[in-house]
């Protein structure tokens, strides 16, 4: 497999995962940005926090289109 291919995989399932995370969560939305910037530190992958909120805001219009 050639490195971006893991790359892509490794920042889907993350994708992936933060928006399960983001359907199932009772928690606050500012409560889940911290579970997801941790969940992202311990799988390795460090966003600056301007890259942080768009991804977050990117799984958010998503999961609006699909509710």
């Amino acid at each position: 497999m050639k490195p971006l291919h893991i790359i892509c995989a490794v920042i889907g399932g993350a994708i992936a995962g933060a928006t399960v995370g983001l359907l199932l969560a009772p928690e606050k939305g500012t409560n889940t940005r911290k579970n997801i910037v941790k969940l992202l530190k311990e799988k390795g992958i460090c966003l600056k926090k301007s890259q942080m909120e768009e991804l977050v805001d990117e799984i958010e219009d998503q999961i609006e289109q699909h509710i």
